[in-house]
């Protein structure tokens, strides 16, 4: 890997190593959701999403659609979507052994 990439990679990682947003994008892998959705599953107030998806927008990690009053956030890079993922299936699946 060339630095660049290097470089490129560890900002991304960092980024997503939040917990908070680790936990919403294990939710955005499976549908889109709404800043109240996500709020119920993650247990924080709207403030706090909010904050928390304008970093990951930032980044390019996700995406949003306006729907008459309900904005829609979705994971926007299919290798993140493939790495989180990778991620559950190592980490949060029962091993079948």
């Amino acid at each position: 890997m060339q630095n660049e990439h290097i470089e490129s990679i560890a900002g991304l990682l960092k980024t997503m190593s939040h917990p908070i947003r680790l936990k919403i994008l294990c939710l955005l892998q499976d549908r889109e959701m709404t800043v109240g959705d996500l709020r119920t599953e993650v247990k924080t107030t709207n403030a706090n999403v909010s904050q928390h998806l304008s970093i990951l927008r930032n980044q390019g990690i996700i995406s949003f659609r306006k729907d008459a009053n309900f904005i829609y956030n979705s994971i926007n890079d299919p290798r993140i979507l493939k790495l989180i993922q990778n991620l559950r299936s190592l980490f949060c699946e029962e091993s079948k052994g």
